[in-house]
């Protein structure tokens, strides 16, 4: 079946992304732990509609889900288009048509997002390009701008890779790049990200979901099935960090926080 990425009128859909999220250590030893998930697909020029229309979800105010633009970008709470709109200006490229978010909403007021990616469309709703918005458990923020070329695209996937630039895990040494590989958002939703050093493939996370109608039965049903998802992301991180040092995984210290904001552009 195809994925379909865009409706008839050119342009992706709002919708909420139900799956699971894997993650996986290569070497020095193996370790892998995967939990279940689903992310909202947010067009950030019309965040304010999308929460008049739905009860259960409001914008920068608490609700039983709820999304604030503090919670990404520069985050003062200033809207994301834009921040999206400075950071591809620095590239030289078109500014994009529509940019839809993928993201963890809030849950009852909490929320942890490890990653959250724009999706940025061109005006006959291509994919033009990507902003990969990276979290650490420091409190720190970075983006990877990504702009989409010929060349990213293959077998109806996008590939492309970045060197790192944020510290993320004390358990992953800096001096590692990035390949990023996955398919625009349509019925299906795939994402994986490799982490390699010199030597080869070091950490694996893949994300995988099925397209689901962004409704307030759909959320309801999703709040009993995935009870306190948000907080059970963060709490999973800090046991699967326990979990590496029982096994002796090597520390690596904390560098400076960049500022919040702060991105890394595809050369």
């Amino acid at each position: 079946m195809t994925n379909k990425s865009v409706h008839a009128g050119g342009a992706p859909e709002t919708g909420i992304y139900v799956g699971k999220v894997m993650h996986g250590r290569l070497k020095p030893f193996g370790h892998r732990f995967i939990y279940r998930v689903f992310s909202l697909f947010l067009d950030i020029d019309r965040l304010d509609e999308t929460a008049r229309r739905l009860r259960l979800i409001s914008y920068n105010r608490w609700n039983l889900f709820s999304f604030h633009d503090k919670d990404h970008g520069p985050r003062d709470g200033s809207p994301l288009r834009p921040h999206i709109d400075r950071l591809w200006q620095k590239t030289g490229c078109e500014r994009p048509h529509r940019v839809f978010l993928l993201t963890f909403p809030r849950i009852l007021g909490y929320v942890f997002n490890p990653l959250s990616v724009y999706f940025c469309y061109g005006r006959g709703g291509a994919l033009t390009g990507l902003v990969y918005e990276v979290r650490n458990t420091f409190g720190g923020m970075h983006a990877y701008v990504m702009p989409v070329r010929p060349e990213d695209e293959k077998a109806a996937k996008i590939a492309h890779g970045q060197d790192k630039r944020f510290y993320v895990s004390p358990f992953i040494d800096m001096p590692m790049t990035y390949h990023f590989r996955l398919s625009p958002p349509g019925e299906k939703l795939h994402m994986r990200i490799h982490e390699v050093d010199a030597e080869g493939p070091v950490f694996s996370a893949i994300q995988n979901g099925v397209r689901r109608p962004l409704e307030d039965m759909t959320l309801l049903r999703l709040f009993f099935t995935h009870p306190l998802m948000t907080l059970k992301v963060i709490a999973g991180i800090h046991v699967e960090a326990l979990q590496l040092v029982l096994k002796g995984a090597k520390y690596h210290g904390h560098r400076s926080v960049p500022d919040p904001g702060s991105a890394t552009f595809r050369q």
